[in-house]
């Protein structure tokens, strides 16, 4: 009998966010790497290791797959080393490799640039035969016909299972490198083969990773109705939320049948309440539905029995410390349901990256090592109308105001009067809770309200 080849997928955790109250299960599983071992012949046993959950420990295998956002790339390499000093062959890809590629190939045999599906068929086949180039170049992927990716190998307390159902992105904004990565053309899936995927996932909340679930034309958006059409024609009862452009807020039809088939909570890029920030991040979609409609884009989600988690990013070269306390304030008094508050931050691949690197005002460029640094909750760049500290401590007053009990039961109340739907309230309610637990001094909080999850479905 020929001895299978043992595939070791490991999906790393940045070592700076280990002192910090993350609540992995709130993150969402690491899909590229189901794909990848979808992707994997069936002459090869897979395992994953995933430090979301599971402790590192070296392991006698073939090959390595490592894939990493920016924060967690540097444990990559660290990982890389210990498998590479032993002689066993390592491939890095994901989206920060494919973004510094000269960096990731000083800590790999191979790197995989770009979407893998193309390539790792011959990334294998070029491993057994010993003769892996240094890097392989996946083109944009038709997505018709995708592999399902290997959700058995996901840890079991991950929260929500996720599902994309397209690729691309045709806007520019600036902090984002999504269009770099996945392409400015919108891809999507064929309806039938999400729907034949989602019938596969055993749990019952979803998370629809897409970056934006309804697309940029009325075409995508029908398409939207006719995915959540499907899902209630085929008896599918599952809760999830997903990510999508403001304008998903003014099409009640998509909105209609989106509740219909279970979405309890949308993710919108608000960025900001003012007209000049968003021209500075590039925000075309709101800068188009304009600022003043906010409220009524609110409105009509909660209508529907919808909460909104809205992102608001912080530390822009426009900000004030007066801009961020009442960037705060519109957070909590506006209808936006959970909160999502982050520094801006510089990542490679974007504009915001280039531009702060030729002005000489990133802190910290001391890599791969300081990447650990650039994970959101950190100033990592020189601002302009104020010093990185005062940045610094002004973050941790905003989320201190934004995530204490009283204003997330409030929110949570809220919530419920306005869309009239428990579901709606608790998924906003935990994601306030939960996945932004960095803003307590203790995880109580997040933990009480795993029960109501559990009693609310």
């Amino acid at each position: 009998m020929v001895r299978k080849l043992k595939l070791l997928l490991i999906n790393p955790f940045s070592k700076s966010k280990q002192s910090k109250l993350y609540d992995t299960s709130s993150i969402s599983p690491p899909l590229g790497l189901g794909v990848i071992a979808g992707l994997t012949p069936s002459n090869w046993d897979i395992e994953l290791i995933d430090e979301n959950f599971d402790r590192f420990e070296y392991k006698e295998v073939d090959l390595v797959g490592i894939t990493a956002l920016t924060s967690a790339a540097y444990r990559a390499y660290e990982i890389a080393d210990i498998f590479r000093k032993k002689g066993i062959r390592v491939i890095l890809g994901g989206i920060h490799v494919s973004m510094v590629p000269d960096e990731a190939e000083l800590y790999a045999d191979a790197i995989v640039i770009g979407e893998a599906e193309r390539v790792w068929l011959k990334v294998l086949e070029d491993f057994q035969n010993n003769c892996l180039k240094n890097r392989y170049i996946g083109e944009l992927n038709d997505l018709k016909g995708s592999i399902h990716p290997r959700r058995d190998l996901f840890h079991k307390d991950y929260s929500y299972a996720n599902v994309q159902t397209s690729r691309g992105c045709p806007m520019s904004c600036d902090f984002c490198s999504v269009h770099t990565f996945n392409g400015s053309k919108y891809r999507q899936r064929p309806v039938k083969e999400v729907l034949d995927e989602i019938e596969t996932i055993e749990g019952d909340r979803l998370f629809f990773i897409d970056d934006n679930l309804i697309g940029y034309s009325k075409q995508s958006a029908q398409r939207a109705v006719e995915l959540f059409k499907g899902m209630v024609d085929r008896g599918i009862q599952k809760d999830w939320y997903c990510q999508a452009s403001l304008n998903i807020a003014f099409n009640d039809e998509v909105l209609k049948h989106a509740a219909e088939s279970g979405c309890r909570m949308i993710l919108i890029g608000i960025e900001s309440e003012k007209v000049d920030q968003l021209q500075e991040t590039n925000k075309k979609m709101n800068l188009g539905i304009g600022i003043n409609h906010y409220e009524k884009a609110f409105q009509n989600i909660h209508k529907h029995g919808i909460s909104v988690l809205g992102a608001l990013v912080f530390g822009l070269d426009t900000d004030s410390l007066e801009d961020i306390r009442n960037r705060t304030k519109f957070a909590i008094e506006s209808g936006i349901d959970a909160m999502q508050a982050t520094i801006v931050t510089p990542l490679p691949g974007t504009n915001l990256f280039k531009r702060l690197e030729e002005e000489d005002r990133l802190l910290y460029t001391n890599f791969p090592k300081d990447w650990e640094r650039y994970h959101f909750h950190e100033v990592s760049h020189m601002p302009k109308k104020m010093t990185p500290q005062e940045l610094s401590d002004a973050m941790k007053e905003c989320w201190t105001t934004l995530w204490n009990e009283k204003t997330v039961y409030r929110k949570m109340l809220k919530t419920f009067k306005q869309t009239k739907s428990a579901k709606a309230a608790t998924w906003a309610f935990i994601s306030n809770a939960e996945r932004h637990s960095v803003a307590f001094s203790n995880n109580k909080l997040a933990l009480n309200i795993k029960n109501i999850l559990k009693g609310i479905g």
